[in-house]
């Protein structure tokens, strides 16, 4: 701040550093979009493990193949995790009368018809020293005990709300239910306490699990018509992976979705795990995504993983059977994120699927080499290792395309660098356009860059040949600021992953003598 000096003596104040630091964002937060037996519709619910998984939307289940996948990204090292819930349009939702409280089940589905609602009242001199704690307007009879249980009997898992009203207050009931897994209040409580007793689904009011889930169902009917399925991803603040797995697990997604989800992934800064068709030929395969629209430049945000995986299935006695790839793949780029950094290739050795034990097509040397040239990533099984991801091409790393962001790690770290970027230059917005902001934005941009420099993100030997930073009067013009406006360049020289290691073996024999 300005010091006015009044009398004579030494004044201290306190300057800033100017000094802006711009730290990286996460790299492996993964999103899964589909079919689950329970849970809220249209939310990314965040997670961070599959038993939260199976609390919030049930686990495993024969008629979802999310919850298979979510298992396969954990098994593989993943981490933080979105999961977004769709059903068809005609699924019903459970609800209960309970006096004047009006309750419905957390989500959609038939899992709900279970359920079963207590009231009780506490004494009368319990009350009357609890309503006192809790404040003016709430008065002894106000008070009541809401247990909810998913089932009959004292062994059903149970929520149970103590004290709570029907009237304005810190334990208001419809509040305290926000926290429920079970069920929400769909209307403001009103009249008195309700009368001790147990509630259940009555029949007209029973859940439905809907119809077979479509194309609509995942994406709405376009961006702009509401937040449903893949585009319930923009309530969510950052997302990197996206994964839609089939709604069966045995089953497949509509197939013009994937170019929709593609194009997506590109407006978050996000990278797109496809998934195959579950039957699908060694010869289709090479063409197949162009066929279902993963054609131009979108699909540099994405990469088709062949074939699907064979592993055992715990709710058919650990017999095996064949699931879409798409969440033991994500899994395993959490886990090369976290021990070797975005700008390492997921795959190689060092890429194994943890639980699986076979592949639906177990493909020839041959058949990986025509494959991997038109930009299809193998997943392979070799003796004394088992499967692993041996591919590391992005739907743009055809040979014939020649394009900037052919392999997975390159785009990934440019993802990266964008994501880290925007949101660490956020200050830069409404300060005064010179020399003295320009300086601040290389500074903190710079020593961003020569972090990642120094943990091997780029080739080079110095940072002068590893990346570079600009933002001076060359790149931003009087033009430019008379319109408001600062340009920052930020180039980079990515690491490429070894694709082909060639060896020359020359047999060396011993000089003839005389």
């Amino acid at each position: 701040m300005t010091i006015t000096p009044t009398y004579p003596g030494v004044y201290i104040t306190e300057v800033p550093s100017g000094s802006r630091t711009v730290t990286g964002v996460a790299t492996a937060i993964a999103a899964f979009i589909g079919v689950a037996p329970r849970g809220p519709v249209d939310d990314p619910v965040p997670i961070s493990s599959f038993s939260e998984f199976e609390r919030r939307f049930g686990g495993l289940s024969r008629a979802s193949g999310m919850g298979y996948a979510v298992r396969d990204f954990y098994l593989n090292g993943g981490g933080p995790a979105l999961v977004v819930r769709v059903v068809h349009t005609d699924a019903g939702t459970a609800r209960l009368a309970v006096g004047g409280l009006q309750l419905e089940a957390t989500g959609p589905g038939a899992w709900a018809d279970v359920l079963q609602v207590e009231v009780t009242h506490p004494s009368a001199a319990d009350a009357a020293d609890i309503a006192e704690g809790q404040g003016a307007g709430v008065e002894p009879d106000d008070l009541f005990t809401l247990t909810v249980r998913e089932g009959s009997g004292p062994s059903a898992p149970a929520e149970v709300y103590r004290n709570v009203t029907m009237v304005d207050g810190p334990q208001r009931v419809d509040r305290m239910l926000e926290s429920s897994l079970l069920v929400r209040a769909s209307a403001t409580p009103s009249g008195a306490r309700p009368p001790e007793g147990t509630v259940t689904v009555a029949a007209a009011d029973v859940g439905a699990d809907g119809g077979a889930v479509d194309a609509d169902d995942y994406a709405g009917a376009g961006f702009d018509s509401g937040k449903r399925g893949l585009y319930a991803l923009e309530k969510a603040d950052l997302v990197n992976l996206i994964c839609l797995p089939p709604p069966a697990p045995g089953g497949e997604l509509p197939p013009e979705l994937w170019a929709t989800a593609a194009a997506y992934a590109v407006t978050r800064r996000a990278f797109l795990v496809v998934d195959p068709p579950a039957v699908l030929t060694v010869e289709d395969a090479a063409t197949w995504a162009a066929a279902n629209g993963l054609t131009g430049v979108a699909t540099r945000n994405a990469a088709l993983y062949y074939p699907r995986i064979r592993r055992a299935d715990p709710l058919r006695g650990g017999s095996i059977d064949t699931f879409a790839p798409s969440g033991a793949v994500a899994g395993v780029i959490a886990r090369t994120d976290g021990s070797r950094g975005v700008w390492k290739a997921p795959a190689g050795l060092e890429a194994g699927l943890t639980g699986v034990v076979d592949l639906s097509v177990n493909l020839t040397n041959d058949e990986n080499g025509s494959l991997n040239r038109v930009g299809v990533n193998c997943l392979r099984t070799f003796r004394e290792v088992g499967a692993v991801v041996w591919g590391a091409r992005t739907l743009r790393g055809s040979d014939t395309l020649s394009d900037d962001y052919k392999y997975v790690p390159v785009r990934r770290l440019a993802l990266f660098l964008e994501e880290s970027l925007y949101r660490g230059t956020q200050w830069v917005v409404f300060e005064p356009n010179d020399e003295p902001l320009w300086s601040q934005i290389r500074l903190s941009v710079g020593a961003f860059m020569q972090d990642l420099f120094r943990k091997g993100a780029f080739q080079g030997t110095t940072p002068r040949d590893a990346f570079f930073v600009r933002c001076d009067a060359e790149t931003t013009t009087q033009y430019d600021i008379d319109r408001g406006i600062v340009n920052i360049q930020v180039g980079f020289a990515p690491l490429k992953p070894a694709e082909f290691v060639i060896i020359s073996i020359q047999q060396k024999t011993a000089a003839a003598t005389v």
